[in-house]
């Protein structure tokens, strides 16, 4: 078995953040089967829904998330995919908490074992930061199983970015109302807009560990490699990667794909539903 990883910071918080989330999964919008898949790296939760002859789409959320991240998507997505919602490894969902390097094929081979277990030799591919990292990842190491790739602010490609750290830094020592506002700095997810996804995030990183390590930047070599149809959609104001260099550098590896540069949009990006479905079912 895999060596599980510490990513919450008590037992109290984690029994929050998981009760939270059974909450969100007792109101999914579409209906769902829960599958506990084993895998290498530990049994690895899987959210599935849409009709069962429907060409198969999965789906890979940002860190710090889980499946819930899609709960807006799922029901458009759902009408012409089987949806497979993946709870990372290593992340507050209820997948094992495994965290191999990143610069391993690890991440791989576990996928490889998650789209073994549903019987799929290729699926379409959605991710979003650390998903749309894993998601590059995976369509690079194992093409022929990646057969349309729409991936939103990925890690990898644009220079990663560090500054947000001091925002965060400057706003905790003024508890929740504090952490609301590095959320909003960051993510770009504003409280009142959206309060029900700033307080999840909230949450989640007031009892989760976050990952530290860096993530691996893709060569051009290996992003010249993506044959398969790509959509990238980042945001211009992105405080944690740099958004025009994952643009250009896209643009000039991958001639093919199609980038969209949101130009008021911070790492956290939403209502891309439609964008998504168009791209997904050409």
């Amino acid at each position: 078995m895999a060596k599980q990883a510490v990513i919450y910071k008590t037992e109290a918080g984690e029994r929050e953040i998981l009760r939270r989330y059974e909450e969100i999964l007792a109101g999914w919008p579409v209906p769902a089967g829960r599958h506990h898949v084993p895998t290498r790296e530990g049994d690895t939760f899987v959210l599935v829904s849409g009709p069962e002859d429907a060409p198969p789409l999965v789906l890979l959320h940002g860190s710090g998330s889980n499946a819930a991240m899609w709960a807006g998507d799922v029901a458009a997505w759902a009408r012409h995919f089987r949806v497979h919602a993946v709870d990372m490894i290593g992340e507050p969902g209820l997948s094992a908490r495994s965290r191999p390097p990143l610069d391993s094929t690890a991440y791989a081979d576990w996928l490889d074992d998650v789209l073994d277990h549903f019987g799929l030799d290729s699926a379409a591919f959605t991710g979003a930061s650390l998903g749309g990292w894993l998601a590059l990842d995976y369509a690079i190491r194992r093409p022929r199983r990646v057969d349309r790739l729409a991936v939103l602010c990925p890690g990898g490609v644009g220079r990663q970015k560090f500054g947000f750290l001091f925002k965060v830094a400057l706003y905790r020592p003024f508890g929740a109302w504090g952490l609301r506002r590095s959320i909003k700095a960051v993510a770009g997810v504003d409280p009142g807009d959206t309060p029900e996804v700033a307080d999840y995030l909230t949450l989640m990183f007031t009892h989760f560990q976050p990952r530290r390590d860096r993530l691996p930047v893709f060569s051009d070599e290996a992003l010249r490699g993506l044959a398969m149809p790509v959509k990238v959609i980042v945001g211009a104001r992105d405080a944690m990667f740099d958004s025009a260099e994952t643009a250009r550098r896209v643009e000039n590896t991958v001639p093919h794909a199609e980038v969209t540069v949101l130009p008021d949009v911070a790492h956290s990006i939403i209502g891309q539903t439609q964008p998504i479905m168009d791209f997904l079912t050409r």
